[in-house]
């Protein structure tokens, strides 16, 4: 069964930035990097409390408490939805254009409204938490000037202490904005 948050493997499988980006003849939406542990693994512990909310429901269900079964089955379903959004959160390419993909919203520039993609060294917030520490993001320009949000850092869920798979996936999307722009 495809699973369509996880990156493709052909990117993955090389360990240095692909000759040829790889295009689909669906053009569809791909990221160039899988999802790190530290977000795997809060999305796996989320989906283990949304079970025990999901049990709860149908134990007070069981028991004729109807309004309570289904705030539990609502609050289950809602931490079951946040956990699949959360591994959907990063960078994605296509054809068309590069999207930022945040837990509450998303933003996609098509390739002829990028005006550049570039790694730099700044300030960044370690696992999104509000400390910061001095890391490398990737930092992506609209042509009218205006900086995207940097949600690729070296210290976000996916690449806390795997730096090289930070350069890995950086180059792979500037290489996509390099060769579509």
């Amino acid at each position: 069964m495809p699973l369509p948050f996880l990156a493709s493997d052909s990117v993955h499988d090389q360990r240095e930035a692909p000759a040829a980006l790889p295009h689909t003849p669906q053009d569809r939406w791909m990221r160039p990097y899988r999802p790190g542990p530290w977000r795997v693994a809060t999305a796996a512990l989320m989906l283990v409390l949304s079970s025990y909310v999901l049990f709860a429901a149908m134990i007070i269900a069981a028991t004729g408490a109807l309004p309570g079964a289904g705030l539990c089955l609502g609050g289950g379903v809602l931490v079951i939805a946040a956990a699949l959004r959360l591994l959907r959160v990063g960078f994605w390419v296509s054809g068309r254009g590069l999207r930022q993909s945040g837990l509450f919203h998303t933003i996609t520039v098509p390739w002829d409204g990028v005006g550049s993609v570039r790694t730099v060294q700044q300030p960044v917030k370690v696992l999104g938490l509000p400390r910061t520490v001095q890391g490398q993001a990737l930092v992506v320009t609209r042509r009218d000037g205006q900086a995207l949000r940097p949600l690729m850092t070296d210290h976000n869920a996916d690449f806390l202490g795997r730096t090289e798979a930070f350069d890995m996936a950086a180059d792979a999307i500037e290489g996509w904005a390099t060769e579509l722009r």
